[in-house]
């Protein structure tokens, strides 16, 4: 034990010398590390370096001209997003009752003006038109004899004329005959006979009256004879005019396109009964234009024919163009359903949009590929300098 001992306290001294000889070590070595430390210079911060203020300095001018430059260019154009495409729409209907026998065109197809669209069932039109020229062909043949009374009637007034000339004639011998009755000596005469140049007289009287009371009768029937031929002549107008409109509406049983455009929103079926007036499908036009709603602060410099961009929403790589065509002369809530009534004194002033109608220029694109359609979101931009 006593070894053991004496082994263990030999260590703790040789370790205690060991500690204490680096402690001494250590001491010695920390005056030079802190001298060197105090003699290195001291670095400064990021931002108080010379490039860091360089290279700040660079992009805040660059950020400056850019935005410069940016406002100088931005204040020749005037833009905004409430705008779409707007366009024609016929709305196709049907001008007479009828069933729908034969439908040519299918949704969203494109037509020709004058292509056929609808045919309806003709055969209740083909009767009618038929009974039409029936009934002209019957006013015509009442015209027919009423001209012939007139003529009949015409001829007995020239037999009346004649008639009386004769009975004048008549009367105007009867008369010298009893004239010279009377003139001879009454011993040389009978009474016989002047009785019978008396009665011959009247008789002349009487038979020119007649001839004139004829005459006014065949008169009057001409007048008569005139009013039917009137009456008649009215009648084969009345029928004429009856062919007419069956004929119309035995057109209007082949309903045809009245303009180029696209078949859309087509609610009618074959052997479908449509009525006057009812939607059959609207026919869109291609001819599209923008109509775009600018405050009423960017018209300042604004005037027809300036030249546009326009962005399409639905076409985000295609650039179009065009020019204002005109600008409408009043907001669009002045001529809403319930335009705005300032008289009542509570009144907060609002920016107004006028809408502007800005037409596309042909000759850099078209609508031929149909692509373009009403109610399309678009962004036009209007050079105003």
């Amino acid at each position: 034990m006593d070894a053991k001992h004496g082994a263990a306290e030999v260590s703790h001294s040789a370790h205690a010398d060991d500690k204490h000889s680096g402690k001494e070590e250590e001491h010695r070595r920390e005056p030079s590390e802190r001298q060197t430390e105090e003699e290195k210079p001291k670095r400064p911060p990021v931002y108080k370096r010379p490039v860091f203020i360089i290279i700040v300095s660079v992009v805040l001018l660059a950020v400056l001209v850019i935005g410069l430059l940016y406002w100088l260019h931005a204040r020749h154009f005037v833009s905004t997003d409430d705008a779409y495409i707007d366009g024609h729409a016929t709305q196709m209907a049907s001008q007479v009752p009828g069933q729908v026998s034969i439908l040519h065109v299918d949704d969203n197809q494109f037509v020709r003006k004058g292509d056929l669209l609808v045919e309806l069932d003709a055969t209740p039109y083909r009767v009618a038109l038929e009974q039409a020229r029936a009934q002209l062909d019957s006013a015509r043949g009442r015209l027919v004899q009423a001209e012939a009374q007139t003529n009949a009637a015409e001829a007995g007034v020239a037999e009346a004329s004649a008639q009386i000339e004769a009975a004048q004639v008549a009367l105007d011998n009867a008369t010298r005959d009893l004239e010279r009755y009377r003139g001879v000596d009454p011993r040389a005469r009978s009474q016989q006979q002047l009785d019978n140049a008396t009665a011959a007289q009247r008789n002349a009287q009487a038979q020119l009256l007649q001839a004139k009371a004829k005459k006014t009768s065949a008169e009057a029937n001409v007048n008569t004879a005139a009013a039917a031929v009137k009456a008649a002549e009215g009648e084969v107008h009345t029928a004429e005019a009856s062919v007419k409109r069956a004929e119309v509406n035995l057109g209007y049983c082949r309903i045809r396109a009245p303009n180029d455009g696209r078949v859309t929103q087509r609610t009618v079926e074959p052997g479908n009964y449509l009525q006057p007036g009812q939607t059959m499908f609207m026919l869109v036009d291609p001819d599209v234009w923008v109509t775009a709603n600018f405050k009423e602060t960017q018209l300042t410099l604004m005037r027809p024919g300036q030249p546009v961009t326009i962005k399409i929403d639905a076409f985000p790589d295609e650039t179009f163009h065009g020019h204002v065509d005109s600008i409408q002369a009043g907001s669009g809530s002045r001529f809403g359903v319930l335009p705005a009534e300032n008289a009542t004194g509570n009144f907060v002033k609002i920016v107004q949009r006028v809408p502007v109608k800005i037409i596309f220029e042909h000759s850099a694109n078209t609508n031929d590929a149909m692509l373009l359609s009403p109610g399309m979101s678009v962004t036009p931009k209007v050079k105003v300098r």
